[in-house]
Order: structure tokens, then sequence, then C-alpha cells
């Protein structure tokens, strides 16, 4: 991809072996986790000041270790989402250099300019980076478990359901920002190249890998000029943060917001057939069984999730304010699913 306009990206360099181009760092701090880290160390030039592990992403220990960590010019994040989070807001922070070495596709944290902190409770979005460069390299990410990969579709998928939340929220006069049918149907646009390569991404090939990472940086170009990401945040992220907080866990965001998408689709009459056929061929591990949430739980977090997007003032107008259960029943929205 050659074009970066509106990507937050000031550089890339995509390729097998796109570390050994990566040039020399100087003073740097790494953060990471222990096991991305043990993979990419000895392939980087010179010796870290210091290495942050993104152990926790509450805002209070994110700030006491950056207030902690050593001087350094630049900041190299090593990872998944909490690496990347936590170097985006060291960069942030003090000012200085970004470069972002996904390990894994799950979440699109390594594109996005805010970082992902959790302040009482919820997930929070503050300061704004961009990676100077950013590395993906096909053979580091490939050391990845395959389905940690493939789950990096479900922030591309979400656009499915997304799309059809924001034109229902502009026919009630309810969108929070002026509706773009255009931004709609480039997004859509984009969910149909994702789809095109269903093989590659179950695959795990570079073709593959490539796709989601090039959708992510389209995904920019249309969300970052608009000022907000509406085409691909909606009920589907809402029933994730419904599920997140009802049962104090964390879930791999690409299978939750899979499982999103089945139910909202369903509950939508959005192509749900579509849709979920593509998450099965793609190998997308949206099941409830494989989450750890038992029926039940489905089930009560659906009951109360109308009330609880009411409740919250920073959700966008969805579907879900205009769900009438005794027309679709939550028995209909989750059959099919394996718990």
């Amino acid at each position: 991809m050659k074009d970066l306009q509106h990507t937050n990206v000031r550089s890339l360099i995509m390729e097998s072996g796109a570390l050994d181009r990566l040039e020399a760092l100087g003073d740097y701090v790494v953060t990471s986790m222990e096991v991305p880290w043990n993979i990419v160390c000895d392939q980087l030039s010179g010796e870290p000041e210091g290495v942050l592990f993104a152990d926790s992403m509450e805002r209070d220990v994110v700030e006491r270790q950056i207030d902690a960590a050593p001087e350094c010019s630049t900041v190299v994040a090593i990872g998944g989402g909490r690496a990347m989070d936590l170097g985006k807001y060291m960069a942030h922070r003090r000012g200085i250099r970004l470069v972002s070495v996904p390990t894994v596709l799950s979440v699109d944290a390594f594109v996005t300019p805010a970082a992902g902190l959790r302040e009482e409770g919820r997930v929070v979005y503050v300061g704004e980076s961009q990676p100077d460069p950013l590395v993906i390299d096909f053979e580091v990410l490939q050391t990845a478990p395959r389905e940690l990969n493939i789950a990096g579709v479900g922030d591309l998928l979400s656009i499915h359901t997304a799309v059809f939340d924001w034109r229902t929220a502009a026919r009630a006069g309810k969108s929070e920002y002026p509706f773009s049918e255009s931004d709609c149907e480039r997004a859509l646009r984009l969910r149909d190249d994702v789809m095109r390569c269903a093989d590659a991404i179950r695959n795990n090939d570079h073709e593959g890998l490539r796709a989601i990472v090039e959708g992510y940086l389209r995904m920019n170009q249309i969300c970052l000029p608009a000022g907000h990401y509406r085409v691909e945040e909606g009920s589907e992220h809402y029933l994730f943060y419904e599920l997140e907080q009802r049962t104090g866990r964390s879930f791999v965001h690409g299978p939750i917001i899979g499982l999103g998408i089945y139910v909202m689709s369903r509950m939508q009459n959005n192509e749900a057939d579509r849709i979920i056929e593509f998450m099965d061929r793609v190998g997308l591990d949206y099941q409830p069984k494989s989450l750890g949430i038992d029926r039940q739980t489905l089930v009560d977090s659906l009951s109360n999730l109308k009330g609880y997007v009411a409740a919250r003032d920073d959700l966008w107008y969805s579907a879900i304010d205009e769900w009438d259960p005794s027309a679709v029943s939550i028995d209909t929205l989750v059959d099919g699913l394996r718990f």
C-alpha cells in the first residue's frame, strides 16, 4: 500500500524480514509482553534502555510505568494490543518517536491514533501518536497462533453491522455526526474486498496477513478525515462492552466482536446468513462455548442490552435503540450458537 495519507502511519515496512530493514534505533525503550519480546529481542539493533511489560492497562498503572521509565528518544511497541497501547501512550506523553512492531493482528491498535486505557471499569481512548515506521514482518506474524491473526478480521467485518446502525441513526435523525452515505459505501466495499480474501486469511499466508493490515489502513482513510469510527463501531461492540462488564473478564477482541456481529446482524435482519457464513469459512471462532460464555449469561446480557446502552452517554444511536424484543426474541437471536 503506497498511499498512507489519512492512515495515521508515517512510514511502513511490510514484507518478509521487514525487521531486518529497520534502521538503528538510538536510545529506545520497548513496550511489550514476555512472549513477543522473546521472539523479537534478538532482531533489534542495540540494547534498549528498558523494557516495560503491559501487564495492566489501568490508567494509573500505565502512568506510573511511564513516569518511571528511562529517558529515551524512541519507544518501540512490540506485540499485540496492550503493548501497542502502552507504546502509543508513552510516545504521546513524552512527545517521542513511536516504532510499532505488531506480532499478531488480533486487534487494530497498531494503526489507530489513540491508546485504549482502562479507567473506572471502562475503556477510554487517550492521546494521539503515529508509528514511524510501522513494521509488518510476515515471518514474525506467522509465529503467532493462526486463530489470533484470523481474529483481526473482526474489526473489519464489524463494518457490516456498524454501517447498518449509522444508517438507522440517520433515518431517525439521531446521527451524532453529519451522515455520509459515501463513507458507508466505501466501508462496505472494504468489507467486500476483505471477504474476497477468505482462503488466504484462513491459511494465515502473506496475502491474508496483507489483506488484514491494508484493510485497517483503508479503514483509517475513511474514519480519520471524518473524525469518528461510526462505520466500524456499533451495536456489535456494545454487546461486547456489556458482556465484559457483566463477566468482569477480558476477551480476545476479534472473536467477541464476531459474536456481536452474529447476534446483531440477526437483530437487524441484515444479511445475517452471508456474514455468518463468511466468519465460519474464514475460521473466526465467535462461538460462546469457545469464549467461555454460557447461554444464560448471553441471554441476560441481551435482555439488559437496551437499558445498558440507554444508561451510557457515550454510545452512538444504533438498531438496539429501536429493537423490540417482542418482535425478535432473544431465543431467535442466539439460535444456532454453541454453548
